[in-house]
């Protein structure tokens, strides 16, 4: 049976910590338990983590017990990092879910005044006779062009063109009047 060696000392030379020793040897283990966390972390995330393990280690080694395990302190540190990473996460996830909601409320004002805009507008289309009511459809709602109008109803595409002139001012007034749009 093979002894693990993991303790500090094994890692000082010469009474200083040899980091790159250390990154290479433990960069699969940091990275396995960044990977097992609950908390799912992007790549940018997780490579930052990594980095701040090993400069956390960096900044503390005048306080590393050298007979503990380099695992045990690599561990801790990376647990503490994420979780404080998480925490930030998720700080700034219920900015955003704040601002989110927000923004769904405006959107469901702008929804609202926009069906009673519609509403409104669809009153007034059906005071229009059929024919009317349908030429302006055919051209607005369903994006018809002219000439297919004109052909559908038999009549020239001067007189397609006079009717929708006509009915936008008149429907234009109408929703003036009743406070829906506001005139020039």
């Amino acid at each position: 049976m093979e002894i693990v060696k993991d303790k500090i000392y094994q890692y000082i030379q010469n009474k200083e910590l040899k980091i790159e020793i250390i990154m290479d040897t433990y960069n699969h283990y940091i990275y396995t338990i960044i990977n097992g966390y609950h908390q799912k972390f992007s790549q940018e995330d997780k490579e930052e983590i990594l980095l701040d393990v090993y400069l956390t280690l960096w900044n503390n080694r005048e306080k590393l017990d050298i007979n503990k395990s380099m695992k045990a302190y690599l561990a801790g540190i990376t647990k503490n990092l994420m979780k404080k990473k998480a925490r930030n996460q998720k700080q700034t996830e219920n900015i955003d879910d704040y601002q989110e909601q927000l923004t769904e409320q405006q959107n469901i004002e702008t929804i609202y005044l926009e069906s009673q805009n519609n509403y409104s507008l669809l009153r007034e289309l059906d005071k229009l006779k059929q024919e009317d009511r349908e030429i302006f459809i055919l051209y607005y709602y369903e994006r018809k062009r002219i000439k297919e109008i004109a052909i559908k109803y038999k009549m020239t595409e001067s007189k397609i063109k006079s009717k929708l002139f006509r009915m936008r001012r008149k429907l234009k007034k109408k929703l003036e009047e009743g406070g829906m749009i506001h005139g020039k």
